[in-house]
């Protein structure tokens, strides 16, 4: 590979003003909304995440970065499109420069939606006139590359990886301008890895080109952090920036001269400790594995609550045990064949609903019980869970695995919390996160 030129230094930005938060993210669900927030955190930004659509009629201070996790993700393209944009309107409301559509790093959607739809909507507000809008889930931090509009999970192709038998968007195409041209009646180009790696001022020049014959979409080769700090210079001032959480990073490099050196982070809540796991991913499965090994673990039956039984009370009482020694695991993880036996047997809205509803109650039970310390595994699960504590506030902390920063939450009683999407982290997070970040 041949060295990238020397890039010209970022673009000058007196004209900011430190007290205005010059980012504001919509992210699509709430643990790729924490992913993004982390990735900020670690390039030196003071960070508040939000959750659902924020009331920012008082701007929160000391603040660089300002990020909204909604959960519309997997809901209608209509009702993603109506809150999204509320949340766009409000963070505009503040003063924020630049605004980012945060979806996850492997694209997660379907032939109908939602990423294109929103894109759509946040374009026709907020985009300027003729410029195009960035399309880059590539997150090399987390092993999602795109090389030639093709994104890769790890060295498998993303049609080939664990995502093709996600229970609600599994992905069957890698290519990313044929995934959202199928979403999309706005043209969708490609700017590929040999222009990334002539530098911003290359990209930007392909950026017009493409713009003036009337593209509205490019996604971007990105096979470095490298790649994502030339694409940050390169779409410095863009209104509207869309990808995963690795470009914020390089977003956040073109403006560090400008911002403000961030205040000591408030040390976290500490005290007993439980992880709520809904997520089925491969990597969740190996996280759970490993812990069982050591730490007790209950298995949350969504099946055994249609028919009726107590499974919370039964969970709560297991927690109420074993919570005095040391952190606990409540999970309804299973592997894609029994998710299928599930959804089969339940319906597959029902076999959601009754699983995110159950161990939303048994979070609740165990803060009530004491608990203060709460990982949650998975982005439909860590959503149900934020909803019942009622958190509209965090503060967003030191990584315990890149994409998994801890937040403070800003509603009593205070909670350190955890939120993971189910592919990241390694197989000891379980048992490590409590000790790093203490």
């Amino acid at each position: 590979m041949t060295s990238l030129p020397e890039e010209e230094p970022a673009m000058p930005n007196n004209h900011m003003k430190s007290d205005v938060p010059w980012l504001g993210v919509i992210a699509d669900d709430y643990t790729g909304a924490s992913d993004v927030a982390g990735t900020l955190v670690d390039a030196g930004m003071r960070v508040v995440q939000t959750f659902g659509i924020p009331d920012l009629t008082v701007p929160p201070q000391d603040v660089d970065c300002i990020v909204v996790s909604l959960k519309t993700r997997s809901v209608s393209p209509g009702e993603a499109v109506e809150e999204s944009l509320a949340a766009a309107r409000a963070l505009r409301s503040c003063g924020v420069r630049q605004l980012y559509f945060k979806y996850c790093s492997t694209f997660d959607s379907t032939s109908e939606g939602n990423i294109g739809p929103v894109a759509d909507a946040l374009r026709e507000e907020f985009a300027a006139a003729g410029q195009v809008t960035v399309v880059a889930p590539g997150t090399p931090a987390l092993r999602r590359t795109v090389y030639n509009g093709v994104l890769f999970a790890g060295t498998d192709l993303l049609q080939e990886s664990s995502m093709r038998h996600h229970p609600l968007t599994p992905m069957s195409d890698s290519n990313v301008p044929r995934l959202l041209q199928a979403q999309t009646t706005t043209p969708v180009g490609h700017v590929g890895y040999s222009t990334i790696e002539a530098g911003a001022a290359a990209v930007r020049s392909q950026f017009q080109n493409l713009g003036d014959d009337a593209t509205g979409y490019v996604v971007v080769d990105t096979l470095t952090d490298r790649h994502l700090e030339v694409l940050g210079a390169a779409v410095f001032d863009h209104a509207l920036v869309t990808g995963g959480s690795g470009l914020v990073g390089g977003l956040a490099a073109a403006r560090r001269s400008s911002v403000p050196p961030k205040s000591t982070p408030a040390a976290r809540p500490t005290g007993p400790a439980a992880i709520i796991a809904g997520s089925c991913s491969e990597m969740t499965n190996a996280q759970i594995a490993t812990f069982r090994q050591l730490r007790p673990c209950f298995l949350v039956d969504p099946v055994a609550v249609a028919e009726g039984r107590d499974v919370i009370a039964q969970a709560l009482n297991f927690a109420r045990e074993n919570l005095p020694r040391g952190p606990i695991l409540i999970h309804s993880t299973a592997s894609p064949e029994d998710v299928i036996r599930t959804q089969r047997k339940l319906g597959k809205v029902r076999a959601a609903a009754i699983t995110e509803d159950s161990l939303a109650a048994i979070a609740e039970g165990l803060v009530g019980m004491g608990c203060r310390q709460l990982i949650v595994a998975g982005g439909e699960t860590s959503g149900a869970v934020v909803r019942r504590l009622g958190v509209t506030t965090a503060h967003v902390g030191k990584q315990a695995s890149p994409g998994v920063p801890w937040l403070t939450t800003q509603t009593a009683p205070s909670l350190s919390l955890l939120l993971k999407s189910g592919n990241l982290g390694g197989p000891t997070l379980f048992l490590d996160a409590w000790d790093d970040n203490l």
